[in-house]
């Protein structure tokens, strides 16, 4: 049996087309949701749109301090795991659950594969480099996205024969989502190619009433610009609401801060944008398979391959640079990229291969049983 954790909808878009693949030769597999992301906009309506069933368990360990959510997951997921013993726990990305589970498993000696292993952004403080760090090295099987990431787990003294470079499993849904193209530019009144596309809500942009003032000073400098939509993420609503700028970001003039969208809604409106301004990880990779001009409001990235071969600019939260960038990008002369190698659409069926060489011994676990 493998058992496959889902928390977060960037989790949700990863493990829908692995889910998948598995399904189709057969393979017995369950789902664990977390219940990382409690909220329906960002957890049912991505499940409905993926083509994902209702989870064989649901946690419900959503809310709380980073603490709290590690400790609630890390209970759930092992009295799970000692109830229904899986042969392997499949865990992806970067988020909280992916280090809670990847725990409780390697606790339990239960082996543990790693899909989007390898990546760094080199930033301590954010919690998700902390979260793939330790789940790469609890991990049996690191399957790669990108071939920058293989010198990085070996810097770490992971060996050769644990890296397998399977591609990018982001673009398999993104694939998935360009065939299932919605209504949403009409509903949302939009032209294509005549606006921009905002998402923002990691803490460090957030989090604190003085980097939010400057985040909206960012997004000011694109609205200004161009006609922008922002899918509005509940934590980035929530901190608005406490600062007191939930106004601004509801009057800000060019800028429409709408309820975050489906998944197939969000591609859709991506796919026709003539730009796209983020903090996300995965958008960064969507935008360069896309072919769309990508502004990061980041001070550095965990998949610099999308700015190196794709189309992606760190900007930071710098008004002025966004400005320039803007104005480059509407003048036609945005940053060409090309699709790097893997993220092509096929990435599940590899993963897939790996998983079942994997359960045949190639490469052996390193855990063989319940611990001592």
């Amino acid at each position: 049996m493998i058992l496959l954790i889902a928390a977060t909808r960037p989790n949700f878009m990863k493990v829908a087309p692995v889910y998948r693949a598995l399904r189709a030769r057969d393979l017995p597999v369950r789902l664990l949701h977390t219940g990382q992301h409690f909220d329906a906009s960002m957890s049912d309506v991505f499940f409905r749109d993926l083509g994902l069933p209702t989870p064989d368990v649901h946690l419900g360990a959503g809310g709380g301090s980073h603490a709290e959510q590690t400790a609630s997951i890390l209970v759930g997921v092992e009295k799970d795991l000692l109830q229904n013993r899986p042969s392997v726990v499949v865990v992806v990305g970067d988020v909280t659950s992916t280090l809670s589970a990847a725990l409780a498993a390697a606790k339990l000696g239960i082996p543990v594969v790693h899909i989007e292993s390898g990546l760094r952004s080199r930033d301590w403080t954010m919690p998700e480099e902390i979260n793939r760090i330790l789940t790469d090295q609890l991990s049996d099987l690191l399957l790669t996205p990108s071939h920058d990431a293989a010198p990085n787990l070996k810097a770490e003294g992971i060996p050769d024969e644990r890296i397998k470079f399977v591609g990018n499993i982001m673009i398999d849904s993104l694939h998935w989502s360009l065939r299932h193209q919605t209504d949403v530019l009409a509903r949302l009144g939009l032209e294509p190619r005549g606006y921009a596309v905002v998402t923002l809500h990691r803490p460090a942009n957030v989090d604190t009433a003085e980097k939010l003032r400057e985040t909206l000073d960012a997004v000011e400098a694109i609205a200004s610009r161009i006609p922008s939509i922002f899918p509005v993420h509940p934590r980035t609503v929530q901190r608005a609401e406490t600062f007191g700028l939930a106004e601004r970001l509801r009057s800000m003039p060019g800028l429409r801060a709408i309820e975050p969208l489906g998944h197939h809604d969000f591609v859709t409106a991506m796919a026709n944008a003539r730009l796209v301004a983020t903090d996300s990880g995965g958008i960064q990779e969507e935008t360069t398979a896309l072919g769309i001009p990508c502004l990061t409001m980041r001070q550095g990235t965990e998949r610099p391959i999308t700015v190196t071969e794709g189309t992606n600019i760190i900007v930071g939260l710098d008004a002025a640079l966004i400005a320039r960038e803007v104005d480059t990008i509407l003048a036609d002369r945005a940053k060409k990229g090309r699709v790097p190698e893997g993220w092509d659409g096929n990435t599940a069926d590899r993963i897939a291969d790996a998983l079942q060489a994997f359960l045949a011994g190639n490469p052996p676990p390193r855990t063989s049983g319940p611990r001592a």
